[in-house]
């Protein structure tokens, strides 16, 4: 655990509010507007940027899915499948798959044993194939991980059986969606709003996913191994606090509303133990895209730079001092 919190400021902290989920409608509000924008507009560059904000809203909407997976979206544990069952149907991957390995993620943060610190290698050719890979198709990757890659490797019975039948439904919606939209000669623009904004999440879901982690300290546990990055209330408040990230890994069971305040509370423990804290999710991936894979050497030698006080944190090399 991190540094004493008092215990009643973290019961409080774990305390479940509808409220703040009424935040869910109103972003899948959003998302639907955009679409029949995107969907109307005569002008191409009205259409593109709709795509883009759609994509921006869909991960929004995955962090609600994400809280799902730690059962703390909704108090019964049946909603939370439900809801993450449905939110993550525009991906085409199992939310059982997304779970389990989030899960293991979350057990072997930073570790040879995490299924995604693939980052972290020999910076051999390979290496930097599937680094760049990701960065620039990584909803492609996702599919391919979540779909066919983790699920062959991990789920047997019970498990393998759900995640199946998930992909089955997904197949299924998809055949018929697109058999009434070429019924109705419009197969093309359905697909076009479906996968451009899918695109564009993939995106934006690459640059949050290695701002997390890249660079922090390798197998030191939970919250050194985990970046919070400050960004800025507008952001934080579409993305629902993701970048609170140290926080959410030390105590995941904390919804995502109280995350910030979870995050005062932390403060001294991550200042003791020289947490990194950054401003900006596109300094930080920005940074990681100059330099490329990481291994274990050059993380030592990187962290050791940093712990001396002789150098920043990693987005210090582009932008500046960090506060953390």
């Amino acid at each position: 655990m991190a540094g004493p919190i008092d215990s009643a400021e973290l019961k409080k902290l774990y305390r479940h509010r509808w409220q703040p989920n009424l935040k869910i409608p109103v972003f899948y509000g959003i998302w639907i507007g955009l679409g029949a924008i995107a969907w109307n507009s005569p002008y191409l560059a009205i259409t593109w940027l709709c795509y883009l904000a759609m994509g921006y809203m869909q991960m929004g909407i995955m962090t609600f899915m994400h809280d799902c997976t730690h059962s703390v979206l909704f108090k019964e544990k049946w909603k939370n499948w439900a809801f993450g069952v449905f939110a993550i149907a525009p991906m085409l991957i199992s939310f059982i798959c997304f779970k389990e390995d989030h899960l293991l993620h979350h057990r072997h943060n930073r570790s040879a044993k995490d299924p995604d610190a693939f980052t972290m290698g020999k910076r051999g050719i390979g290496d930097h194939i599937l680094f760049y890979a990701y960065a620039m198709f990584g909803v492609f990757l996702t599919a391919i991980q979540f779909i066919f890659i983790f699920p062959l490797q991990k789920f047997r019975g019970k498990k393998a059986l759900i995640h199946w039948s998930e992909i089955t439904f997904h197949v299924i919606v998809v055949v018929t969606v697109f058999n009434w939209a070429s019924r109705q000669g419009i197969a093309s623009e359905v697909f076009e709003i479906w996968f451009w904004p899918l695109i564009f999440f993939g995106f934006f879901n690459s640059v949050r996913f290695v701002a997390e982690h890249y660079g922090t300290p390798w197998n030191s546990g939970q919250l050194a191994g985990t970046r919070t990055i400050i960004s800025n209330q507008i952001h934080s408040w579409f993305w629902n606090n993701i970048n609170y990230h140290i926080g959410h890994h030390m105590y995941p069971a904390v919804p995502w509303y109280n995350l910030q305040a979870l995050h005062a509370q932390m403060l001294p423990e991550i200042a003791r133990q020289n947490a990194i804290v950054d401003k900006s999710y596109f300094a930080v991936f920005f940074y990681a895209m100059i330099s490329g894979p990481e291994s274990i050497a050059q993380n030592l030698e990187l962290n050791a730079v940093r712990g001396s006080g002789t150098g920043g944190q990693l987005a210090d090399a582009i932008s500046g001092p960090s506060k953390g």
